[in-house]
């Protein structure tokens, strides 16, 4: 008796052991459409068994995808034979259901292969559907780039975004580990990250916008337009000191990276003087001019805390400095005209010498004209309206002119 109750307990460890599948894994595997397999997924996630069982019926999904994905690219590439060898005809096929076939096939397979990482009754990780869903699935990636193209022409951002994303998430995507990508690079990936974070701005995702740029920002190609969006996606945040300083520190760890780039040295520059911190600003231009006299922004800015504390000399000198480097910039002559319109009328009682000054304006306020004529970088027609009354008198053709501009 006491055998049988052995041999008894054993079978039930046996059955226990090699139990087969769960109920709600064998009606996922049995469904004949993606939707019906999804919704039963959806409905049963929390009764399968195991990771396994996840794994395997996210498996499931994946292979109904892709036998869509498999139909309309076989008219697809019919498609392109015919037109090649201008034989056969085109034939339509469903555009919309081939790209949402990629993405659920990507997307499905992502998320099994998250629980197909994950240890067995055993402690062992032994992945069953890594190996070939790696492969399939990274080939078909590249079609996310059409799908997101796609929707972008029928100016739906949501779905744009969508897709792009799923470009850019799957690069680092664990599933995808194996690949090697040192014989295939991902040459489309910065751009395509630096698009999806602008569409993630557009959807008011701020968080994905600020990854997505660091992606972006990692290839050289886009590196300049992904940093411009980054530092306008951090400033949409500062709504207290708190937030700018944070900020301050955010650009000076970029700046760091990336001391030669003018833009960030400008936009930190500025920063410091926004918030009031003056010593910051003075030390860090001054810094940056001894590090590289040949720095535009950092002569600009000079000049420009010259002018707004009345530091005339100063400010004249330093604007010349910028525009021996760049002397087409309209803002800085318009700011150079008006400095040296201030240091005329300083000297009244040296008429000569003031004459000089505003035949000197003139010139450079006149350049700024010819660079800018419908004043949409600065406002040059004030200053110079002052050189021409100043030379030419209230009733001159050229100082009328500039009066009416300033009405």
């Amino acid at each position: 008796m006491k055998k049988m109750m052995i041999a008894a307990m054993m079978l039930l460890g046996t059955s226990a052991v090699f139990a087969g599948d769960s109920e709600p894994l064998k009606a996922i595997l049995k469904a004949k459409t993606f939707a019906e397999a999804e919704s039963l997924l959806k409905t049963n996630l929390s009764q399968l068994a195991n990771a396994a069982e996840k794994a395997a019926a996210y498996n499931k999904l994946v292979d109904l995808a892709m036998d869509k994905v498999g139909k309309e690219q076989a008219v697809i590439n019919s498609n392109q034979m015919a037109v090649q060898f201008k034989q056969g005809k085109v034939e339509a096929y469903d555009t919309l259901g081939f790209y949402n076939a990629v993405y659920n096939a990507m997307n499905n397979g992502m998320l099994g292969n998250a629980f197909d990482q994950q240890p067995n009754e055993k402690g062992k990780i032994k992945p069953k559907f890594e190996s070939s869903n790696s492969n399939r699935l990274y080939n078909i990636r590249p079609q996310l780039i059409n799908g997101g193209q796609e929707f972008g022409k029928k100016e739906n951002q949501a779905e744009a975004l969508k897709y792009f994303g799923l470009y850019v998430d799957s690069s680092e995507d664990p599933l995808f580990k194996g690949i090697d990508k040192t014989k295939n690079p991902d040459q489309y990936l910065g751009e395509v990250a630096r698009v999806a974070a602008v569409y993630a701005f557009q959807n008011k995702d701020l968080e994905r916008a600020n990854r997505y740029c660091d992606v972006a920002m990692k290839d050289t190609a886009v590196y300049k337009e992904a940093l411009n969006l980054k530092m306008y996606l951090m400033q949409q945040g500062l709504k207290t000191k708190t937030d700018s300083l944070q900020y301050v520190e955010t650009l000076k760890g970029i700046y760091a990276k990336d001391p030669k780039n003018e833009q960030i040295f400008a936009t930190l520059a500025n920063m410091y003087g926004s918030l009031k911190m003056a010593s910051e600003q003075t030390q860090f231009i001054n810094d940056k001019i001894a590090q590289d006299p040949k720095c535009f922004s950092a002569w600009a800015l000079k000049g420009q805390n010259a002018m707004n504390a009345n530091k005339l000399d100063e400010a004249t000198s330093s604007f010349k400095k910028a525009l021996e480097i760049d002397g087409e910039n309209v803002v800085v002559l318009t700011y150079l005209g008006f400095t040296i319109n201030a240091q005329a009328g300083a000297i009244s009682n040296d008429a000569a010498g003031q004459k000089k000054l505003y035949e000197e304006s003139t010139a450079i306020l006149e350049k700024a004209r010819s660079l800018d004529p419908n004043r949409e970088k600065a406002n040059w027609s004030y200053p110079l309206y002052q050189c021409y009354y100043s030379l030419y008198g209230a009733n001159d053709a050229r100082t009328k002119e500039m009066e009416s501009l300033n009405k």
